[in-house]
């Protein structure tokens, strides 16, 4: 199994809930990690590409397979942060 997933990187807890409010409330993901997450791929709206297990770190990929097809994750901390996951492919 292979995903393809954005996401946005914050820096704390706080900063991604606010992120996921202004998700909840209408806001485009791919503008919103464009403006505010903390990687380079900010630039491509958060886009990481395809990747199968073992290929990201595990809270990630957990998330990521629990998912559905267009879906955002709630507010996922691992080692480099909090994440807000969309998952546009699988």
């Amino acid at each position: 199994m292979e995903w393809r997933a954005n996401h946005i990187l914050a820096k704390n807890r706080a900063l991604a809930q606010e992120r996921q409010k202004r998700l909840k409330t209408g806001a485009n993901f791919e503008s919103l990690a464009r403006e505010h997450s903390t990687l380079p791929s900010r630039s491509s709206g958060g886009d990481l590409g395809w990747f199968g297990p073992g290929k990201i770190v595990p809270a990630f990929g957990v998330v990521c397979k629990g998912l559905g097809l267009g879906s955002i994750s709630d507010v996922v901390q691992t080692q480099f942060g909090y994440h807000l996951i969309k998952l546009p492919g699988r």
